[in-house]
This record gives structure tokens, C-alpha cells and sequence, in this order.
């Protein structure tokens, strides 16, 4: 179960040069228009043998200087909520600012786990500066240089330590985790209220071990799963009111813990930024996925043109991951609510399908042959012998080649396609990796 840790503080004062120096990213960060997609304000970062995930918070500002500061109090709010500890990034060079003073006042309260972290301390003589951030009252100041890299070494030691250790979850294993997650009123909770209905007493509840995922035990009608459920658990804070920043944090949990996700559109709304952004943390964490269009006992025109203009507008957007299903159902009035319980049981088997390397070769050597990887500088490249990688979280196909350095992305994709051509893996993503043999 993943740790959260998230970085706030001021604008300019490092916090993404410190999220890409932590999640060894290199991703610029250029002037951000409203509505581009920001998963690059979240990544994996590793040390020392535990994993947790970061998140930047200052990519979700609005920039306008009148709610400035008050957007960011929200993030720092949301972030208390959600995250296991802090990083409050201050600037050594500006020392501290009475916007530093007030978060600092929250974070205190907060009683989460936080440490304070003087960036830009380029050099010697900087370190003098760092008596001052004491008045801030959130103990001794890290001392680092994001740009250079200085001191991050000793932050991250310990960061490691601040982490609560994973215990183990009470779940037994081999058995699904679907999470419902889309952005606020998309459903979720009207979703999971109808896979559960009024028998909640055949449904076991089981706290997981972050701070809010509840996993519902499902055993009936033949399905026996687990639903991640972080929705309905904590108070609805005042700030959050449809924050999309709040919505993006809160799915991350849901996700990371999860296997299978549903991802919820409403039909009345379209596909939108935020569906994007919550499908580019679905894909970033490697999970399968349904995408339910809810809310279809509202659309008046049913036709299987508007079906289907509506399906190819979604696979689109999602391109070049096309291979998933699409249900279009109503939680309210339990449309088609089991088809979703059926496809997402299938795609977790899909996940977990094994391929047998006779047939794979047999299928797939011809078709290269056929269609061989384009040569590069006058060298051919032939791929002689594929096979699928045993227990591996997502099906992982390897294949033997004489020069796989040369292999560009595209005929991987060609590879990809070929293979869901031949097997059903829908919903499930597929790694392809090319090896010297």
C-alpha cells in the first residue's frame, strides 16, 4: 500500500525542480496553461528500498493574484487531508514571508508529519540564513539545493524514516480489488451503492492500512471481490468543494490499491480534462480499465449513432491505449449495473491471462516476417523467439532480437496491437519489451 507524499509551499520557490529531482524526472516544466494535463505533478519516487509516490501540489494553482494565495491555503488543506507527510518548501535566500508564517500555523494543527525544507542553499554561505525558519515553529530545517541536488540525499534518508511501515492488509490474496474513481458527481458513490444495495450485511468492510481506503468485501451472485472504496470516508471539508486537485489526490489512493479500475464518465458531461487526468494516473500505475458512461437513463437520444460517435470520442482521447471496454449504464436506475461487475472480472482475468509460447511464436513470427522492424543505418534487425514473463503484475511479452537497441516505439505498438489482435486482453495494458537474445 502506497505511502503519499506531497510538497507544498510558495510559488518559485523550487517545489518542482525538487519533485522531478526526487521522482528523477526531467519533464520541464513550462508555463502551464489552465486545462493541460498535469500528471506530471505526480510521479514514484524510490530510496532505499521503499517506494512511496510524490505529488507537486503547486501545478494545481489557479493564476490569478487575487485568489492566489487563497488556492493554495485550499491545496495546503487538501494535501493535509490526504497525504501521510509533508514537505513545506521554503526559499533560504528569500527567508520567510508572512504567507510561510500562516501555512505553517495550519500545518501545526494539521498534526501531520512534516518536514521543513529550505531550498536554494547553493552555497556556504547560505546556511547561515537557516536560524530564521525556526520561528516557524516545525522544528530543524532541511538545508538543500533542488537544482543541485545538495542535501536531498540526507531529506530523502529521512523521509524514508518519517513513513509509516506498510503493515499488511487482513486481504486475502488473489482475490480483485476494483476501485470506482472518476471526478465529484460523476456517481462513484451512487455506483457502489448499487453493486452493494440494501444487503450490506452480505458485505464485509475492511480498513485498509492508509489513512482512508475501505475495502468492501462482494461475495454474491457468483463474483467475490474486493471494492476499494476511499469516497465516502472523510468529512466533506468546506475547502474541497469541487477542487479538481482534491478530487486527483483522493483518486491516487483508489488507484495505486487497486487492479482493476472503473472509471466513471458522466454522459451528460462528456469525457473532460479532469476524466484525462484520472485516466493518465490509471495508466501510469500500470491498472486495467472499464470505463462506465453512467447517468445514460438521461440522454434522450439512445441511437447506436450516438453510441457510437460517443465511444470513438473516448477512445480517441485516450489514444494510443484504445483496447478497453465501454458500458454505458445508469447506477440510478441499476442499468446494466451487473454488466460492469461481469467486464470488470473479465479484464481482471485479462490481466492475469498466460499465453503459451508455441502458440505465441507460432502467431506472432510469421506476422513479423511479414512485416519486419524497418532497418536502421543499412542493419537489419530480426527477432527470432517471444515469450511471455512469468508473474508479472501485467501480462509482459519479451521478444529476441539481434539489435534491440534499434527498435523504435511505434513497431512496439505494432507488436502490442498484434498480440491483442490475436488474444483477448481487453481492458489489460501489455508491456513489450525488446531483448538481446
Amino acid at each position: 500500500m502506497g505511502n503519499l507524499v506531497a510538497i507544498v509551499g510558495r510559488p518559485n520557490v523550487g517545489k518542482s525542480t525538487l519533485f522531478n529531482r526526487l521522482t528523477k524526472s526531467r519533464q520541464a516544466i513550462v508555463s502551464d496553461e489552465a486545462g493541460t494535463t498535469r500528471d506530471r505533478q505526480y510521479g514514484k519516487c524510490e530510496w532505499c528500498g521503499r517506494e512511496f509516490s510524490v505529488v507537486d501540489t503547486g501545478g494545481w494553482v489557479v493564476n490569478s493574484d487575487d485568489i492566489f494565495e487563497e488556492e493554495i491555503r485550499k491545496q495546503v488543506l487538501v494535501a493535509t487531508e490526504e497525504a501521510d507527510l509533508l514537505l513545506f518548501l521554503c526559499d533560504i535566500k528569500n527567508g520567510v514571508t508572512d504567507w510561510d508564517l500562516d501555512v505553517a500555523q495550519i500545518l501545526r494543527r494539521s498534526k501531520l508529519p512534516t518536514l521543513l525544507v529550505a531550498n536554494k542553499a547553493d552555497d556556504g554561505k547560505d546556511l547561515y540564513s537557516q536560524y530564521e525558519f525556526y520561528k516557524l515553529g516545525l522544528g530543524d530545517p532541511f538545508c538543500i539545493s533542488a537544482a543541485t541536488g545538495s542535501g536531498t540525499g540526507d531529506l530523502l534518508d529521512k523521509i524514508v524514516q518519517m513513513l509509516p511501515e506498510k503493515s499488511g492488509d487482513d486481504l486475502e490474496e488473489g482475490i480483485p480489488r476494483f476501485a470506482v474513481v472518476g471526478r465529484p458527481n460523476a456517481g462513484k458513490s451512487s455506483l457502489i451503492n448499487a453493486f452493494i444495495g440494501e444487503e450490506r450485511h452480505i458485505v464485509t468492510d475492511i480498513a485498509g492500512t492508509t489513512r482512508d481506503s475501505i475495502y468492501t468485501r462482494y461475495d454474491k451472485f457468483g463474483f467475490d471481490f474486493y471494492l476499494v472504496d476511499t469516497a465516502g470516508i472523510r468529512r466533506k471539508n468546506k475547502v474541497t468543494e469541487d477542487l479538481e486537485f482534491y478530487s486527483v489526490m483522493r483518486s491516487i489512493r483508489s488507484i495505486e490499491n487497486s487492479d482493476v479500475c472503473i472509471l466513471m464518465i458522466d454522459a451528460t458531461r462528456g469525457i473532460e480534462a479532469q476524466d484525462m487526468n484520472i485516466f493518465q494516473l490509471i495508466q501510469k500505475n500500470n491498472k486495467s480499465l472499464v470505463v462506465v458512461v453512467n447517468k445514460w437513463d438521461l440522454v434522450e437520444d439512445k441511437s447506436q449513432v450516438v453510441i457510437s460517435t460517443f465511444e470513438n470520442a473516448i477512445r480517441e482521447r485516450m489514444a494510443p491505449f484504445t483496447d478497453f471496454p465501454i458500458i454505458f449504464a445508469s447506477a440510478l436506475t441499476k442499468q446494466r449495473i451487473f454488466k460492469v461487475l461481469e467486464t470488470a472480472k473479465e479484464v481482471y482475468l485479462h490481466r492475469k491471462a498466460r499465453i503459451g509460447t508455441t502458440k505465441l511464436n507460432e502467431v506472432m513470427l510469421p506476422l513479423i516476417e511479414a512485416y519486419p522492424p524497418p532497418s536502421v543505418k543499412g542493419k537489419y534487425i530480426k527477432i527470432k523467439y517471444v515469450s511471455q514473463v512469468p508473474d508479472t503484475q501485467i501480462p509482459t511479452f519479451v521478444f529476441y532480437a539481434n539489435l534491440p537497441q534499434y527498435v523504435k516505439e511505434n513497431y512496439k505498438r505494432f507488436l502490442e496491437n498484434k498480440i491483442r489482435e490475436n488474444w483477448c486482453l481487453t481492458g489489460s495494458p501489455i508491456n513489450v519489451f525488446i531483448r538481446a537474445k
